[in-house]
């Protein structure tokens, strides 16, 4: 039981790691072909801290373990908003625009419904939604309706960016100051390391669920989910103590929306997900999250410390719930 232990932190170190270099190498390409900061922000970054959840879920799809699959992504995407807006918001209160509510939280919104539309649509059909899942799936038409909202977000979101943009063109100094075959390796060598840290994740976060009676979706939602995350929390911590709130808010926004129409839409597409290890406390507490997320952004275009602490102590209440349903 050790070993499966130490190789599941290992993944978690590999993939965090990874990550940080595909954005690091990802980002640098970008301006050396001067594309601009924002536009960048708003799809390599947000991606790239997206990528160990992609990597996670799409290999526990081809595995066959839906299970830990959606239980990450679900997981990953209540500790984006309770753990890591939670924690950012206490080290320094995030302003929020009147543009990001209406905007980028909506999509946020937008995903979680989308979400539970596909995942209970048989139940919706027959008018009935109880606690068996059995019937209930992510099909492949599913998958390709998360993946069109998923084009749709991007092509608003670059298109809004662009609108946007400063009349200037990066500085050619800016270009030329990266080493694009270093940028090069760096992406190649984080994306190498998201698919072998990946596959440590999944074998030995099944194995330690098997071993500990603990279903994977329990797994799924809680140790590999906050590890996938490690990305954005890092991201999201530094932003905060740096007081660039609009990063800090913008990367967790940006990767629970990538979470939902990209990585499970491709999951969905890649093999069709049955739901009937999925308990509806995931559900609950990712409708709740959300609506919790909008409610304290509207209230003053703040989420002030105290609400931070807030989104904190029900992440604590998730974890607790969670793990006493197993």
């Amino acid at each position: 039981m050790t070993i499966p232990i130490l190789l599941l932190i290992l993944g978690l170190a590999v993939v965090s790691t990874g990550a940080h270099f595909m954005v690091e190498g990802s980002s640098r390409i970008a301006s050396k072909f001067g594309i601009s900061d924002m536009v960048i922000g708003m799809t390599v970054v947000a991606i790239g801290t997206s990528a160990p959840e992609m990597v996670v879920s799409y290999l526990g799809a081809f595995k066959g373990s839906a299970g830990m699959a959606i239980g990450n992504v679900i997981g990953s995407n209540i500790c984006n908003i309770l753990l890591i807006i939670g924690l950012s918001s206490l080290l320094y209160p995030l302003s929020v625009s009147k543009e990001n509510v209406n905007r980028d939280l909506i999509f946020v919104f937008l995903s979680t419904i989308v979400l539970l539309i596909v995942s209970f649509d048989m139940q919706i059909g027959s008018m009935t939604i109880d606690d068996d899942m059995s019937d209930n799936l992510i099909s492949r038409s599913d998958g390709m309706l998360l993946m069109l909202f998923f084009v749709v977000f991007m092509v608003y979101s670059i298109s809004s960016a662009k609108r946007k943009e400063e009349a200037n063109e990066t500085k050619k100094e800016n270009r030329q100051k990266f080493n694009f075959w270093l940028a090069l390796l760096m992406l190649v060598g984080g994306l190498s390391g998201l698919i072998w840290g990946g596959n440590l994740l999944v074998n030995n976060a099944t194995i330690i669920a098997k071993n500990a009676g603990v279903s994977d979706v329990v797994i799924g939602s809680t140790i590999v989910a906050i590890g996938t995350s490690l990305p954005e929390l890092a991201t999201s911590v530094v932003a905060a103590l740096r007081k660039k709130v609009g990063l800090a808010l913008g990367n967790v926004v940006g990767s629970n929306i990538f979470n939902v129409f990209l990585i499970l839409g491709g999951c969905g597409v890649i093999t069709p997900m049955p739901l009937e290890n999925i308990n509806h406390i995931h559900f609950i507490f990712l409708t709740v999250a959300t609506l919790l997320l909008l409610l304290t952004a509207r209230t003053g275009f703040k989420i002030r410390r105290f609400e931070g602490a807030l989104l904190l102590a029900f992440y604590t209440l998730y974890i607790i719930v969670n793990l006493s349903v197993r």
